[in-house]
């Protein structure tokens, strides 16, 4: 008994050692999106002052492609040292219901903190006749299958956000899959595609510049950084739609607990800072920072549900 006890004590100096000892040089956040997008957006708001916390530069790499898979992917393979993270949204849960990845979402990461929840918004471009989501869904019975709607990506949240409002309306619009949000949102800007469903900092610039028309946000709650643009619920009626997402952070698998947790610490610290609350409440953020357990709990839920609605909305990638 005595033995096992002196091997605990053992293990758990070692853990304090290496926290003490990290970081000992830059830390990597992929980012498995393009620039300009919602994940890059929230990742380097926090990157300056994440930085100054940690002592050491933290870089913000973004690895886009195959819907946020081929980054992922990278971080799954990459050595469970503290040096690199995945840093990304809620779409890491749908993922692997529609693509053939070669990770495993609850064995091959570790959960750091769910850093920020954050709607879907359902825009327009200023030139199209859509002046409220009402709208969507009259034009979209009048012309079945003629409305179409920019999305970052296919089995990303913007997706299934599209295709819920679709199965809760019974309206036939056509989905456009891009490759992150910024291209989305540049060609709704420039008006070839009139709609647009993509997380609130991909897009809550170009709102307040009057360059997109804000319709309505997926939560159940109007947000608190835009109070005034009303949920999809309550603007159609539609009480059991909802798509809430958020951005997080994870490791690779075996990274050391004590690491994980210096780096949550990290984030809960910097997220509380005034000047990067509001920024992220701006950008339609709703800052968390949650504890590794309770993104262990999300995921697991989220992995449920999502199946639950794929297999509702018979969602197949094209």
């Amino acid at each position: 008994m005595r033995k096992v006890v002196l091997l605990v004590a053992a293990l758990f100096a070692s853990s304090i050692a290496v926290a003490n000892d990290w970081p000992a040089k830059p830390v990597r956040f992929i980012v498995p999106y393009p620039p300009g997008g919602g994940t890059d957006v929230i990742a380097r708001i926090l990157q300056s002052r994440l930085s100054d916390g940690l002592g050491h530069s933290v870089i913000v790499d973004n690895r886009g492609g195959a819907g946020g898979v081929l980054g992922t992917e990278a971080v799954a393979k990459a050595a469970a040292d503290g040096y690199t993270f995945l840093f990304t949204l809620s779409s890491h849960t749908i993922n692997p219901l529609l693509y053939k990845v070669n990770y495993d979402v609850e064995r091959d990461f570790a959960p750091v903190s769910l850093i920020v929840s954050v709607p879907q918004l359902i825009a327009a471009y200023p030139g199209a006749p859509i002046e409220t989501v009402a709208d969507i869904v009259t034009i979209a019975k009048q012309h079945p299958g003629e409305l179409h709607f920019a999305s970052v990506g296919n089995g990303t949240p913007s997706h299934i956000a599209g295709e819920l409002l679709k199965l809760r309306t019974v309206i036939d619009i056509v989905h456009v899959p891009y490759k992150g949000g910024g291209p989305a949102v540049a060609d709704t800007l420039g008006g070839q595609v009139p709609l647009i469903i993509v997380t609130m900092p991909a897009a809550m610039a170009q709102v307040r510049a009057g360059k997109l028309r804000a319709l309505a946000v997926t939560t159940r709650r109007r947000n608190p950084g835009a109070p005034d643009i009303p949920t999809v619920a309550e603007a159609l009626k539609v009480p059991d739609y909802e798509v809430d997402s958020w951005y997080a952070l994870f490791a690779p698998a075996k990274t050391p607990p004590a690491i994980v947790a210096r780096m949550q610490s990290e984030i809960a610290h910097t997220i509380q800072q005034p000047e990067i609350r509001q920024k992220l409440l701006e950008q339609g953020g709703d800052p968390v920072g949650s504890s590794p357990e309770h993104l262990d709990r999300v995921v697991k839920a989220e992995l449920r549900k999502w199946a639950e609605v794929i297999r509702e909305a018979h969602i197949k990638l094209d």
